[in-house]
Order: C-alpha cells, then structure tokens, then sequence
C-alpha cells in the first residue's frame, strides 16, 4: 500500500492545522482502523471547555492507547490532558468544573483517576481489589457512583478478589451451570453481577453496593453502560435500569429502580410494563425521571417511546406514543423544558427535542450520523458526535434549536485528505407490497465515464438494521468503492428509521419481503446506473446479513460470489444454541415445536 506523505503541521493557539497530502491513495482498511476514534464529549459545567476521548492505535505493537483530550468551546484551543499508553475513557467533570474524573488502566486495574484542569500529573484515587467502571461524580462533588462485578452473596470487594483468586490458582476449570444464560454473546458467565456503588472518594471509607444481594446487572449486559443510571439533583437517591427476572433468557423485562444512596434499599417504578425500560434521566429539579420504554414484551426492537414519571403523584405518562420513531438516547434542558433525544430517521441518526409537556417532537439536527449528545453552557448549546459517510465522528457543537452547528476537531483531516473517498447517492425504490424503500450507492474511486464496474452488494445484520449515513469501522462501504466496486446498501423491511411498520415488516418472515426487497434493490440499481455490471455482482452480509447470503444460495444464480459472515444456516438448531431465546421465539413467532413450519420454512 502506498503511504500518504504528510507536509509538516503545524500548531497554532494550541489548534492543529494540517496542510493537504502530497500524496492520495483510495480508502481501503487500512485507512478505515488508522482513522483516530474520538468519543464521549463532555461540557465543563461553564460550558468553555468540552473533554474528550481519542483512541490510537500502534501498528507495529498492535496495540491501542485512550487518551483525554480538550477542546474550547469556540474550537481555537486544543490541548492534550492524558498521554499514558493505557486506557483512560469516561472523563466526567466535577460539578466546580475543577477536576476530572475518568477510569484508567493504567497499573494493570481499571480504577478511578482524577485530573486538575490547571495541569500536573493525574491522581490515582481508587485503588480496590477489583476493576471498576461507568463513574460518575454525585451533584454535590462529594462523592462518586461506579459499577464493579461482585459476586451477589459476597459482603464486600475484598470477598469477591478473594473468589476470583481461588478460581485462578484452581487447576481445574470445569464449570457447572444448572440454568439459563450460562453465556452470552462469546462471554462464559461468571456467577458475577454488575453492581452500582457509591464511595465517599477517600481512603478508608469503603464503598457501598446499592443493589446488594441483587441478583442482576446494572448496566444491564452485554451493551449497557453509564447511560443505565442515573444520579437524583439532590444526591438522596440512584435511578438504575436492570432485569430482575426468574428467567432471563426469555425475558427482555428491563425496569427502572430507585436506589437509596446510603444503601438502604431500592425498589421498582415500572413494575407495570414487562416490556424495556431504561435509561433513565432526572429532571433538573427532581421532581421527574424520564426513560425510554418498549411496548411489547419479548421484542428487543419494538419502537422505544419517551416516558415521563412524576415522583410526587407515582404516575408515568408515554410522552412520545404517537411518534414513529424509536428514541436512542435521553437528555433535559437545563431548564426541565425539553427533553433531547436521538432516533434513526431515513439512514440518518438524527437529534431531536421532546416538549416535556406537550410531547412535540421538533427536528434540532437532521444530517449526517450523530451521537453522545450532551447539554452544554447553562443549557444553551448541544455538545455531540457527528460522522458521515465520508468521515469518521468529531466533536460538534450547536444551539440548542439546532442553528450555529460547528465543528469543534479537526483530528482526522489529513487522515480523510489522504484517503479518496466516494461521494455516496441514495436512492428510493418499490419493494415488497409496493412500500418506498431506501438505498446508497457509491460509485468506485476513479470511476470513469462510458465503464461498467463489479458491484459489491452490501446486506445489513441485526435483522433490525439500517444503513445510515454512518462512518462505520467493521462493515464501512468505503472500503468497497475504494477497491474498485460500485458499492450498494438497501434497507429492506426490518430496517429502522422508517416506522415501526417496516421494522415489523421482518417478524415471522425472515427470507420473505426482505429477500424480495433486495433482489428488487438491486433490480433498480442496475436499470438506473448504467455503470453497475450486473454480470459481475457479489453479494456480502454478516449476522443476519450472513443468513441472507445463505438464503441467497439457495434461491437464486443471480451473484458471482458469495460472503457469509457468521450467518446462520439453520435457525432451528440456532435456537438451542442461543441464550437469548426471547430473540428466536419472538422473530418465529414461537419455540420450534410451536412454530414448526416457520422454522422449516426459513
């Protein structure tokens, strides 16, 4: 590969400026996992300052660092915080906006750091038995909350460091499970739970499991985190999201509790709804807690509505019902007024604001991909990630009714100038039951007018998907379109972002409408862009994209090649061999014995 060589940069006020390469190559891999991954912005509490991470990675050790970094609000100061070649990742500000907090590996355990905003060395200022993570200062500054895996019978930290020992100096590793879920994902579980813990900060004061004797997770696994839980203004009390189930494996039953602070107890608010409840987030005055709540018990993509709880009168109302759009994250104004959500619209992720009484939903940004929102400067400016498909995420920043967007970092630029890229189109086009579906297509770098060019045909996973807008780094079209092919990506039914309808439209027909959809996709392409060889055609897909490539095989001679990427071939026996069952028996419409013919059938 041909390496772009870089003029000089330069620093300027602390800002990096970097001059165009001298040399461009097309996007390939390599590019895609050299590209810098900036993450979770956080605005100081005065709204000047926003701190970030930066993820690099070393080639030649093939390791990766992540490092704290800051950004001025205006964007004309840049200045490292962090530099170990560690892990240092969830900086969180202390309420004087004096100090960050952040977890580090650094030592060999994953324990909480702090940072003086006026400079000098980070602190250590944990230093327990065990790794900790998901920190968060308590709104007086006085105390932190984490969450660390405890085995539930255990009294303390030190009792679980102990059992862990003894299970690694144990010769034999045999294990026993007597129930569901004995693993999830490619984890082995571990009899260990997720616990959240609050700690005076100082040496000598232990900490305290809120959920104790809890036998279940918070963050919930394998994808929960931070947002999972939340601090009430006063400090009395910790909202969590967990799933206190008989049996887990087919329950997606998550509820929101209220935990006191000094460990006393908690107790449950959604008992109601047996379907999703999480992510809660307080009112700035309190006296509210608001989440994202699932209608329909079993479904993990059924369409996620705003909820607000009113802590005086014990009553919840769905804000956001009749909004055909799934919310993805949560956040109030800081006047209590709003509520600011993200949500999957037309293979974008856009933001939106929720009118807390009303529930009117108003468009704040609508391009691009855009994630880790936050509320800055007294609750006048917006602090998020925005990537596309063209580039990977920076930091963005913008009022809170979307106007004065900008971009705050420009630490991909010259990696972007260096690697040509492929403007992408989209395109809409009848599907199953003559419903507007959507796609994109890339042309190739370097496409010429007057050739004809293989066409990389791209199905997405899940099967509750969507091709968005979006800077990907496992399956990034670019990659394609930089080797040479006309790269195209169609949301079939199943996919979000376009009603909750069509993501429904995948239930109980897995090689039904979606395959239809994709092969009148790809119909559409190739009457349209003369350019794309349809002669020359491969079909490539990973999960449920895999199982449709698979499908693919056997129903049509259309494609020259074939990529499965752990796909299924045969759900039946996929179903005694999952943990989550509440995911085949909700997308079949049953266990096998009970939907036989579906089974069979797909």
């Amino acid at each position: 590969m041909r390496r772009a060589r870089l003029v000089t940069t330069l620093a300027v006020c602390g800002m990096l400026w970097t001059a165009v390469p001298a040399v461009t190559h097309p996007f390939s891999v390599h590019d895609m996992v050299a590209m810098e991954r900036l993450g979770d912005p956080q605005p100081s509490p005065d709204g000047k300052w926003v701190v970030f991470t930066r993820r690099t990675w070393d080639e030649k050790a093939n390791k990766v660092s992540t490092n704290l970094w800051l950004v001025s609000i205006d964007g004309q100061t840049l200045r490292q915080l962090t530099a170990a070649k560690a892990s240092d990742t969830g900086p969180r500000w202390s309420p004087d906006g004096k100090t960050i907090a952040f977890i580090s590996s650094r030592g060999g355990s994953s324990q909480i750091w702090t940072i003086d905003l006026a400079g000098g060395e980070a602190v250590k200022k944990s230093d327990f038995p065990i790794d900790v993570d998901n920190m968060q200062w308590s709104p007086d500054g006085a105390r932190f909350a984490f969450s660390a895996e405890v085995y539930p019978d255990c009294d303390d930290m030190a009792c679980t460091a102990k059992r862990d020992k003894e299970k690694e100096e144990n010769p034999v590793k045999a294990r026993i499970y007597t129930n569901l879920m004995f693993r999830h994902w490619d984890t082995w579980e571990d009899m260990k739970r997720s616990h959240i813990f609050v700690w005076p900060g100082r040496t000598g004061a232990g900490p305290v499991d809120i959920m104790k004797g809890a036998d279940a997770d918070s963050p919930t696994k394998p994808f929960g985190g931070g947002e999972e839980y939340a601090w009430s203004p006063d400090g009395k009390e910790i909202a969590f999201t967990a799933k206190m189930v008989a049996n887990p494996a087919i329950s997606t039953d998550l509820d929101i509790y209220l935990a006191a602070t000094d460990g006393s107890g908690y107790k449950c608010i959604t008992e109601p709804n047996e379907a999703v409840d999480t992510t809660p987030v307080y009112s700035p005055d309190g006296k509210r807690i608001a989440w994202l709540a699932m209608a329909r018990p079993g479904y993990e993509s059924d369409k996620q509505a705003v909820v607000v709880y009113d802590k005086t009168a014990g009553t919840s109302r769905i804000l956001t019902g009749d909004w055909d759009r799934s919310a993805g994250s949560l956040a109030f104004s800081a006047d209590g007024r709003k509520l600011i959500v993200t949500a999957t619209d037309t293979a974008r992720s856009k933001i939106f604001s929720v009118d807390a009484a009303t529930g009117r939903v108003t468009l704040v940004v609508s391009d691009h991909y855009n994630s880790s929102v936050s509320v800055a400067e007294g609750g006048r400016r917006l602090v998020f990630l925005q990537d596309s498909l063209t580039a990977p995420a920076e930091v963005f920043t913008c009022r809170l009714d979307g106007t004065e967007i900008k971009r705050l970092t420009g630490i991909n630029d010259a990696r972007v100038a260096a690697a040509v890229m492929s403007q992408p189109e989209e395109f809409w086009f009848k599907g199953s039951r003559d419903q507007k579906l959507h796609g994109w297509i890339l042309k190739p770098v370097g496409w010429q007018e007057g050739r004809k060019y293989p066409v990389a045909f791209l199905i997405h996973g899940g099967p509750q998907g969507s091709w968005e807008d979006h800077f990907h780094y496992r399956w990034n079209p670019q990659a394609y379109a930089g080797a040479g092919y006309v790269t195209v990506s169609i949301d079939p039914h199943g996919s979000t972002g376009y009603g909750q309808s069509i993501t429904d439209g995948v239930n109980f027909d897995w090689g039904g409408k979606p395959y239809d959809d994709l092969m009148k996709g790809l119909d559409y392409v190739l009457a349209n862009y003369s350019y794309a060889d349809g002669d020359r055609v491969g079909a490539l897909g990973a999960s449920y994209g895999g199982y449709m490539v698979n499908w693919i095989a056997g129903h049509t001679d259309r494609f020259k090649c074939l990529v499965s990427h752990d796909g299924e071939l045969d759900i039946k026996a996929s179903y005694y061999i999952t943990e989550e069952l509440w995911f085949p028996e909700w997308e079949m419409g049953g266990t096998p014995w009970e939907k036989k013919a579906v089974y069979e059938h797909f």
